[in-house]
């Protein structure tokens, strides 16, 4: 029963966090690091990570800075920004590679809220699904043990109070996102 709750409780754990990753490459009006993470370029025939290729800062608040430890890797970072959904052009002087982060347009800021409101749906979904799940794995438990009826309704309440702080969390994600992505 309590190995049930646990598994139920770690798999909420991490859809909250893949609810954050995602929110992360969500551009909003400011310069960031991990608007870059989920950018790949080809370096030797591999997909990798531009953080395991490029040292990326952020000198100024609207401003990335990409540096490639090896020099024939500029056109491929390139290639792999402008491919990306971020709408970012970079420019490159030979040394580095500058991404300025233009401000957003109210209708750009409305379409990134509308955007982070669907993905937090998605998790919402999630949520649901894992307690959908759980009290499947708790029935078919209950019934192998043959458990009293009481105590299979107190870990079905449980499920559901953990459930509804889940959803409040990702209630609570989601506000922040929409206040950074409408901040001017």
């Amino acid at each position: 029963m309590e190995s049930v709750k646990t598994t139920c409780e770690t798999r909420m754990k991490k859809t909250i966090a893949a609810l954050r990753d995602e929110f992360n490459g969500i551009r909003t009006g400011r310069a960031s690091p991990s608007l870059l993470d989920k950018i790949r370029v080809d370096y030797y025939g591999q997909k990798t990570p531009l953080s395991q290729v490029a040292t990326i800062s952020v000198p100024e608040a609207r401003l990335i800075v990409v540096q490639p430890w090896d020099r024939a890797l500029f056109s491929e970072i390139e290639k792999a920004i402008l491919k990306s959904e971020l709408g970012l052009n970079p420019s490159n002087d030979g040394k580095v590679i500058r991404l300025a982060i233009p401000p957003l347009t109210e209708q750009r800021r409305k379409a990134l809220v509308k955007s982070a409101k669907a993905i937090a749906e998605q998790s919402r979904v999630a949520i649901r699904n894992i307690r959908r799940d759980s009290l499947e794995e708790l029935k078919k438990e209950s019934a192998n043990e043959k458990t009293a009826e009481d105590v299979v309704k107190k870990v079905e309440e449980e499920l559901q109070k953990l459930t509804d702080s889940y959803i409040v969390q990702i209630a609570k994600v989601l506000e922040e996102k929409e206040k950074e992505i409408m901040e001017v």
